[in-house]
């Protein structure tokens, strides 16, 4: 009777161990690791870890050894017998190795298999960073400087290009539009960084998957993405943080539920975010400070002093974004993704035109953006697995965007306030198909068709009559882009130590402008204008890993961006007594690449990665002096003002080296580091050689980070070289009221350092607090061609709780 009652306790045991899921976590964090695959020997037998790293065993044996395996840790056997308190615990591998990327080729591929250098960033690591905004996210990769001309944005610089001239895209959508201006955007700030899942940071050009503008580098951001569950029951899953910060008086709410069934899931995100005016900090240069300001009162404009002149007036806004996603997946396989983002911001203010003087009194009373909205529609069809013999994996996506921008400027005590509003509408067609051609090689080939139509008006407005009367817009109303393409690329890996990547794109852009309505004003030579032009774009590179030890990477590429309606139809004023009128006579510009990355890697305990790279844009569309009508000044807004126009009219150079080092000091301590050297020419028509413009000064940061069970510590610092005056590029020169003067009363932009220490504790699966610290020693900065000062000492505090 023992006997039997101990074989039932033993049977009994041992269903009910097998019967009950088990928990992957990361060893030193205690966090669910998704994605985890858990197999036998045989490796017939195989299931993965769902979103919280719950996974069920049901299909092992109690004596049977498992292999649990994920590209971010170190694999891990054992019986499922020896599995402790229903847990297993995998070690992270150092800097992700093995890590998967989707940018390269909007397919996924293994990092060590591209030859262009790429950053991701992951979810939990945005988390711990804590950003106040997406172009807060790009700064932490580390290789992005951020320039910001107000707070309410965020213009990001890589390799010495910027705007333009790089890639934003959203789940595979393109962001850029036929309106993205050269000078500094602020489109980034639209993207919520509660809801991002990774992003990727392609450093060199792009073209040949993402096709114009991807000369310096392109943004890829990809958000959460619904859950489905993995059993009969409802899957449910819900965020709560609640976030402040001191230096401006950030109060931030953000809430996402998942429910998830078993070929259904859906996703909804809101994020608010309402921020006070920024203080700086208070030891720096006295260039900086805001004595004044001005404000109107009884319909008449005043100045008044700042009570506290380290408060930057006006500065604050609020925004809000809002995220819907649905999942389908009738089969394995083949999944249907619906997306419907919604972003707006609040009018705010642009303070690097309200810090302008004309003689002794500020220029401007009012200087507005107004609100900032951005939605888009995206529906994607993805199949991963087909017998076909033209793909085994194939992704369509569609996609409507709907942008809309608007500026009210006002000079000081004058009676009109000029309104400008544009909007766009953009679709976009993409199909990605991948094919194994062989073991050894596979191929990507895709096509992309993108349109654009541009709606633009100005008004004047009296503001003490109120009479509304039309005015010149800033770009022709009802102009439209396209652009039709065709790419195709080849990865060869005759050997898991060497890969061969090579591609070529074909792009066609047509542009049509209509200045019929500002003609009126302008009186051009012409009425309307076509641009009808093609490119070929082509890209090669190879990755050698030889050993363990030594990683090495070539690559030569070309890259294109064609004209838009900025360039070709734009009329604004650039600088005081400037104003840029409409060019018909331009020509795409074209970027020459080349890159070697060396990556030494001394048994994951030391890791050194290096690249330097060379850069020729031709054909460099720039502002220059220009002429209409046989006249090199016009009246604009009531002003006398010198004419420009945007001009093939250069030619740039682009050169730097890069270098992140990781130090494992023991399993929780870890010494991080990256910096970053740009330098920069371009030499217009006549051999006149300038500072590149968008050549950020030298910069870097270094992070002494401890994670250990609960807890992690980061103590860091930021800091940036100095820009003497005669590293100025002309135009940044120009632009006094934005820099710090030096001995001899001319602009610069002095070097700067901050101390930093952030911190994160969870306290159990439910609650985590995360805190920061930053600008510890309340320096005054202003990052290079900012026209507002970064924050002074700033704490951040923020919660969150998990359903």
């Amino acid at each position: 009777m023992k006997f039997l009652l101990s074989l039932c306790t033993l049977l009994i045991t041992i269903a009910s161990s097998q019967s009950q899921n088990i928990k992957i976590l990361e060893k030193l964090t205690n966090l669910p690791v998704a994605g985890a695959v858990i197999f036998n020997d045989s490796k017939v037998t195989s299931t993965t870890s769902d979103i919280d790293g719950v996974v069920s065993l049901d299909m092992f044996s109690f004596e049977e050894v498992i292999y649990v395996e994920h590209l971010l840790y170190q694999t891990s056997s054992l019986k499922v017998s020896e599995i402790v308190n229903k847990t297993i615990f995998l070690t992270s591998k150092i800097e992700g190795l093995d890590e998967i990327v989707i940018s390269a080729s909007k397919f996924q591929q293994n990092k060590r298999d591209i030859p262009q250098k790429i950053i991701s960033i992951s979810a939990k690591s945005i988390a711990f960073s804590n950003p106040q905004t997406s172009a807060d996210v790009l700064e932490g990769t580390g290789n992005v400087f951020i320039q910001k001309s107000q707070m309410g944005g965020g213009s990001p610089m890589i390799r010495g290009l910027s705007t333009n001239r790089l890639l934003i895209t959203v789940d595979g959508v393109r962001m850029n539009n036929a309106i993205f201006r050269g000078g500094n955007l602020q489109n980034v700030i639209s993207i919520d960084p509660f809801i991002i899942h990774n992003t990727e940071v392609t450093l060199g050009a792009g073209s040949v998957v993402y096709g114009s503008d991807a000369l310096g580098g392109v943004m890829s951001f990809y958000t959460q993405k619904p859950q489905l569950s993995s059993s009969d029951s409802l899957y449910f899953k819900g965020n709560a943080v609640a976030r402040y910060a001191s230096a401006n008086k950030e109060k931030t709410g953000h809430i996402d539920v998942n429910f998830g069934l078993k070929k259904w899931a859906f996703l909804t995100s809101v994020s608010f975010t309402d921020f006070d005016n920024l203080r700086m900090g208070s030891y720096g240069p006295i260039d900086y400070i805001r004595p004044e300001y001005v404000q109107t009162v009884n319909g008449s404009d005043v100045v008044v002093p700042n009570e506290n002149p380290l408060v930057q007036v006006p500065t604050g806004y609020d925004q809000i974004n809002f995220l819907q996603k649905v999942h389908y997946e009738p089969r394995e396989n083949w999944t249907f993704d619906l997306g419907l983002y919604y972003t707006t911001t609040s009018d705010y203010a642009r303070y690097d035109r309200l810090i302008r003087y004309k003689g002794d009194n500020l220029r401007s009373a009012v200087w507005n953006y107004g609100p900032q909205r951005w939605f888009m529609g995206n529906l994607q069809v993805t199949k991963l697995s087909s017998n076909s013999n033209l793909y085994d994996k194939i992704q369509a996506t569609v996609a409507y965007q709907n942008f809309q921008e608007s500026r009210m400027d006002r000079d000081f005590n004058k009676p009109d306030k000029n309104i400008r509003e544009e909007a766009v509408d953009a679709l976009s067609a993409n199909l990605d198909l991948e094919k194994q051609l062989g073991a050894r090689t596979e191929l990507f080939y895709g096509l992309e068709y993108i349109y654009n139509k541009v709606t633009s008006t100005g008004i004047e407005e009296d503001v003490v009559t109120g009479i509304l009367v039309p005015t010149i817009s800033r770009y022709p109303n009802g102009s439209d882009w396209q652009s039709v393409a065709a790419y195709s690329s080849l990865k060869f890996k005759p050997n898991p130590k060497f890969v061969l990547q090579t591609g070529i794109r074909y792009n066609q852009v047509i542009v049509n402008a209509d200045f019929t309505e500002n003609n009126v004003y302008l009186n051009l030579p012409y009425s309307t204008t076509k641009i009808n032009t093609g490119a070929f774009t082509g890209t090669a590179g190879v990755n050698w890993n030889p050993n363990e030890m030594l990683g090495l990477k070539l690559n030569a590429s070309s890259a294109f961006r064609a004209p838009n309606i900025d360039d070709i139809g734009k009329v604004f004023d650039s600088e005081p007594g400037s104003v840029v009128v409409p060019n018909d006579n331009l020509k795409p510009e074209y970027a020459y690449g080349l890159e070697f990355g060396v990556k030494l890697n001394f048994e994951n305990s030391v890791i050194l990665d290096m690249a330097t790279y060379y850069t020729f844009l031709d054909h460099t569309l720039v502002r220059r002096d220009f002429t209409l009508n046989g006249d090199s000044e016009i009246v604009y807004d009531g002003q006398l003002s010198n004419v420009q126009a945007i001009q093939n009219a250069a030619e740039s150079r682009i050169y730097g080296f890069e270098v992140r080092m990781l130090v494992k000091v023991t399993d929780a301590l870890k010494l991080k580091s990256h910096y970053n050297i740009i330098g920069g020419k371009e030499q217009d028509d006549a051999g006149e050689t300038t500072p590149l413009r968008h050549a950020a000064p030298q910069f870097g940061a270094t992070h002494l980070v401890w994670q250990k069970d609960k807890l992690q510590l980061d103590a860091f610092a930021n800091y940036n070289s100095e820009l003497s005056n005669n590293q100025l590029a002309p135009s940044e020169q120009e632009k006094g009221y934005m820099y710090a003067l030096d001995a001899n009363g001319k602009p610069y932009s002095p070097s700067w350092y901050t101390l930093n220490l952030r911190t994160q504790y969870q306290f159990n699966a439910a609650v985590s607090l995360t805190a920061s610290l930053e600008n510890i020693t309340d320096q005054r900065y202003r990052p290079y061609s900012s026209g507002i000062s970064a924050a002074g000492r700033n704490l951040i505090i923020a919660l969150k709780y998990t359903l």
